[in-house]
């Protein structure tokens, strides 16, 4: 397998955002298989009950895996940064401090979120007849979270120079690992809901040493040196900043998640169980929005560092084009086809069950266009160094979930977690659209002052 990097600071913007997304969007979809294959298995081996333990689950998960992914996320925004403007020493010393960086959150991420599993889960109000099969899932999980964190900082690192499809290979392989092991575990051993979170962990396992042994072999400057290792405070203030601003990002929200999935479980495991498949199939029509706006921020990032502000804004209009193309696919699937993704994800008949989770689909994925927006200029202010908006916004999303547990579900039921995130998605818009006509202001009036010195 030939390494490969892709500079997006030339060419087609449109096509280095395809080439870019494509195999990122296929990972994505592998990577949302391990979740979806533990879903299917569960619900269909194992009854609604335990679906339902593993759905209660999920905003834990998505918290604390999606904390570590934002900030190896952010590492590798740098790093994309010092590519664009082709500055190998300071990119070589931007990696040897990820890896520094990425072993510490590690192991605190690790020791934290094991000791406040339990009384998180019963905060929650998770049902005692599911809460501890839950317990055991993401226990075991939490454990080894090392292992997720590893591998999204090495494909995080590869995506910041252009390599997407190393870290997809290497996914795919793991993914069917994966599944094989699910039906083992679950199936063959009759180890329930903990022997689908081995699998998880072992499939990821395989994933990490074959994204290391490639870097080793094709890669050498994404591996440790401790020669480029040499304390640079700015530059350490830079990553950390920025790791820690995108992390909090993604926290944010899920934070937000997890307080909502309290109000969700209060309304019994029918309930929980539709939610689970509803958030499943919705996350997957999600994936495409997730990956252009990944797509976005690396160009974005890139051409920044290059000093290439007039592709900047044309990468993000492209962008727009693309999220709102999906937008409108994803709306169709959601009308023609949500009875039977539902039907095949839960191996459930419960009309109740399937009324409820067509509900929340048809809600959430028709404000997709909103979200598409959101996602693209969120993502694309980090790659080009501005935090605080797209923090604060997450802030404001947070904020509104708490009200919505608090007021929206106790007064308009199930109907009102259904419909809180698509009003969070549009003023969240607004504001990340405001923060993006500063950002065009200020750099345009920067461009004229500098042509103005140089004509003087």
């Amino acid at each position: 397998m030939k390494a490969s990097t892709l500079k997006m600071t030339e060419g087609s913007i449109l096509k280095n955002l395809i080439w870019f997304a494509v195999p990122i969007l296929i990972g994505n979809i592998f990577q949302q298989l391990y979740n979806v294959a533990d879903t299917a298995i569960i619900g269909n081996l194992l009854g609604d009950n335990a679906l339902a333990a593993v759905g209660a689950s999920a905003p834990i998960y998505n918290l604390i895996v999606g904390f570590a992914g934002g900030l190896t996320n952010g590492f590798a925004v740098i790093i994309a940064r010092h590519f664009g403007a082709n500055d190998m020493q300071r990119l070589k010393k931007a990696v040897a401090m990820t890896y520094v960086l990425s072993a510490a959150i590690a192991v605190v991420l690790t020791i934290t979120s094991l000791a406040v599993l339990h009384p998180l889960m019963a905060a929650l109000k998770t049902p005692s007849d599911i809460i501890a099969d839950t317990e055991s899932y993401m226990g075991i999980i939490l454990m080894f979270s090392a292992i997720t964190i590893a591998y999204n900082m090495l494909a995080g690192m590869m995506r910041a120079v252009g390599n997407t499809k190393a870290p997809l290979y290497f996914l795919m392989i793991s993914v069917f690992v994966n599944i094989g092991l699910d039906f083992l575990f679950v199936k063959g051993f009759e180890m329930g809901v903990a022997g689908a979170a081995y699998a998880t962990v072992i499939s990821q396992t395989v994933s990490v040493v074959l994204c290391f042994i490639y870097a080793v072999k094709k890669c050498r400057f994404l591996i440790f040196d401790r020669t480029c290792f040499e304390m640079n405070r700015p530059m350490l203030a830079d990553l950390s900043l920025t790791g820690l601003s995108m992390g909090l990002m993604y926290a944010i929200v899920s934070v937000g998640s997890v307080i909502l999935q309290g109000a969700v479980n209060s309304f019994g495991t029918s309930t929980i169980t539709a939610h689970t498949a509803a958030r499943k199939i919705d996350d997957i029509f999600m994936l495409t929005l997730g990956t252009i706006a990944m797509a976005s921020s690396t160009f974005a990032s890139q051409n920044y560092g290059a000093g290439r502000i007039d592709r900047v804004k044309k990468g993000i209009k492209y962008s727009f084009f693309l999220a709102f193309g999906w937008s409108a696919f994803s709306v169709l699937c959601a009308v023609l086809f949500r009875v039977p993704l539902i039907s095949a994800l839960t191996g459930t008949s419960d009309e109740t069950v399937i009324d409820t989770a067509s509900q929340y689909i048809i809600i959430n994925i028709s404000f997709f266009f909103v979200l598409g927006i959101l996602l693209v200029l969120r993502s694309s202010l980090q790659g080009v160094g501005r935090k605080l908006v797209p923090v604060c916004g997450s802030g404001i999303e947070l904020i509104m979930k708490v009200v919505g547990a608090m007021v929206f579900a106790p007064q308009l039921g199930y109907f009102g977690i259904c419909i809180l995130e698509p009003i969070i998605w549009t003023i969240c818009a607004v504001i990340v659209l405001i923060d993006y006509g500063v950002f065009i202001r200020h750099t345009e009036k920067n461009t004229a002052l500098r042509k103005k010195a140089a004509l003087n």
